[in-house]
């Protein structure tokens, strides 16, 4: 049975999260980060968490910017979503990798970061900058290059009028994004150069990318493998961006299964070199 609960995010916000206990034993802490637009009980977040419940316990959360209120499905915080920067993202995935360290039962537990999309980008930013606590990351159709997430027009409208917008094809919403983010990511340009970063990256990595997916998505995670050839790197066929699943979720699909059984595999090797 899930449980949520919230700790201190960037910037005086809140981060939600929900807890799916391990069905067995706790061997690892598993966090999963959503992407862009997205959110913690979106389509298949809480299915993969129960999943990978098999392996231990997972956390869903979301990022305190992503302009989800208290209403777990509906973009009620939208000004909390126009500033929210990749640096804002770090300091949450900082604030909740410190809080399950801070728990008795974690203490020797190792911690995965499985990030999606826009997430995925930042769980490997993440995971560079602190491989003393992250023991593997997996990014799932994830992002190489962060400030091309946004299109020329939206940072150009960013630094001169100081907000543009983006339409949520679900709901229609125009999402607003301020010239904060713009700034957050000239300030730390090099510390977000994942294809530069990588080369040198020794923790575990895996990359999940499904072939019908964005193409600058594939083309990115083919930049990140010749960058790092040792990446752990799995192509799942016919995958789109979502792994062919909706919102509302309506069950499974062969290429979210394919994924999940990857990223199983991954993480439980990761769990084993550490004990040999």
């Amino acid at each position: 049975m899930s449980n949520s609960f919230t700790i201190p995010g960037a910037d005086g916000a809140v981060i939600r999260c929900t807890r799916y206990p391990a069905k067995h034993e706790v061997r690892a802490v598993i966090i999963i980060a959503h992407g862009y637009k997205g959110f913690k009980d979106w389509g298949m977040f809480p299915y993969v968490a129960q999943q990978l419940s098999s392996i231990g316990d997972v956390i869903t959360f979301n990022f305190s910017h992503n302009g989800i209120g208290e209403q777990p499905e509906e973009f009620t915080e939208l000004e909390l979503f126009a500033r929210n920067t990749y640096g804002f993202e770090l300091e949450d995935l900082s604030n909740l990798t410190n809080y399950i360290k801070e728990q008795s039962q974690y203490q020797e537990v190792p911690i995965f970061v499985l990030g999606h999309s826009r997430g995925g980008g930042v769980s490997l930013v993440h995971a560079l900058d602190h491989p003393d606590q992250i023991a593997g990351v997996l990014s799932w159709n994830g992002i190489s290059d962060l400030p091309s997430l946004f299109t020329t027009e939206q940072k150009k409208e960013m630094v001169t009028a100081g907000r543009s917008y983006i339409t949520n094809a679900r709901t229609g919403q125009q999402m607003p994004l301020d010239r904060i983010i713009i700034d957050d990511i000239e300030e730390h340009r090099e510390q977000y150069d994942l294809l530069h970063r990588i080369t040198e990256a020794a923790l575990p990595i895996m990359l999940v990318q499904g072939t019908e997916d964005h193409p600058h998505l594939l083309e990115g995670s083919q930049a990140l493998l010749n960058a790092n050839p040792s990446i752990n790197y799995v192509a799942i066929e016919g995958g789109n961006h979502m792994f062919n699943t909706v919102h509302p979720f309506v069950g499974s699909s062969p290429q979210l299964d394919q994924a999940l059984e990857a990223s199983s595999t991954f993480i439980r090797s990761v769990i084993g070199s550490r004990l040999d």
